[in-house]
């Protein structure tokens, strides 16, 4: 077996396109469950209307990019708007399943016949990155020879979504040290008592499904930018789980725990894929226990695994604090 191969493909994966997003998504819910206790099941929503905002603009319409950003980031917040106005003052499995509801009407949508001209169906959208490859400023292959390399269209945009990482965790930390970020951690553990002290809980609430909302829109424009194409498909109900299973990867209420999450959790099940499929291969592991077909899915069971013994040892994630877990969310 090629550990060397396994290792290197885990690390392009863990440090990768894929892993950006994912820690974009996760820094969002962050904000909604980690500091507030909101359980937004819908978080693939905002990634899908931002993605399909900024690429229609720009290929449907043919409007420029900047425009397609502005638009994507405008339209997660209407659609915050839209699902918090009816449920943020009832408890919170109303907005669990109102959010998760939401996001698979917005993709069935997306992908229906009917607005074909517009989203291109279940085929999607593509050449509409042409604005941002233009103004890449790498050429060749970048990494470390024989290790990890990655070609200059994804270096670029790994470079943009680490920047935006960076950034979106920097605005984390102050707002959670700031008064408004108490008060968040206050109508997490007792919105009743937040409200008793003259608070207007339904406000702050709307404030965190919104700033939450945004960061899953910029993971929505980086899903689209990483495959330069869009399609419903990449919108399923298992991406806002994936980013879950980072946060609670990470730690919940931690800063920097959903980024140290997508990273872990790309890096594993890229790594238990590749061992798995090379033992399946060289018959290290006979057709009677596993196949090759079945190989690419054991890494679920395993990840699935070690998150219920995560959750039954150590609940606040590797980096959180099991002071700050939000598991009773209102």
């Amino acid at each position: 077996m090629d550990v060397g191969q396994m290792f290197s493909l885990a690390l392009q994966q863990g440090l990768g396109p894929t892993a950006i997003v994912y820690a974009l998504a996760a820094i969002g819910l962050n904000i909604h469950f980690g500091y507030t206790g909101l359980l937004n099941f819908g978080q693939a929503g905002f990634m899908a209307v931002a993605a399909y905002g900024l690429s229609s603009i720009v290929y449907t319409w043919s409007l420029p990019f900047w425009l397609g950003l502005i638009v994507g980031l405008a339209v997660s917040v209407v659609l915050a708007l839209l699902l918090g106005v009816p449920t943020l003052r009832l408890r919170a499995d109303y907005l669990a399943i109102v959010t998760i509801a939401a996001a698979e009407i917005i993709r069935q949508t997306l992908g229906s016949v009917t607005l074909l001209k517009y989203f291109g169906g279940q085929d999607g959208l593509n050449q509409f990155t042409a604005s941002f490859s233009s103004i890449n400023p790498y050429s060749g292959r970048f990494g470390v020879p024989g290790v990890v390399t990655w070609s200059a269209y994804d270096f670029w945009v790994m470079t943009v979504g680490w920047v935006l990482v960076g950034l979106t965790c920097l605005m984390t930390y102050l707002l959670m040290r700031s008064p408004w970020g108490r008060v968040l951690k206050g109508i997490r553990e007792d919105e009743d008592a937040v409200r008793s002290l003259g608070k207007n809980v339904y406000a702050y609430k709307m404030q965190s499904l919104i700033i939450g909302g945004l960061f899953g829109a910029l993971a929505g424009f980086m899903i689209a930018l990483r495959s330069a194409a869009i399609n419903p498909s990449f919108f399923a109900t298992d991406v806002t789980f994936f980013a879950y299973t980072v946060l609670l990867l990470g730690g919940a209420a931690r800063v920097f725990g959903p980024v140290a999450g997508a990273i872990i959790f790309w890096f594993l099940i890229t790594f238990l894929d590749v061992f798995f499929s090379q033992a399946t291969q060289e018959n290290l592991i006979p057709d009677s226990i596993m196949t090759g077909t079945q190989a690419s899915l054991i890494r679920f069971m395993f990840m699935g695994l070690a998150l219920m013994l995560l959750m039954i040892y150590r609940p606040q994630g590797i980096f959180g604090d099991r002071r700050e877990l939000a598991l009773d969310a209102r």
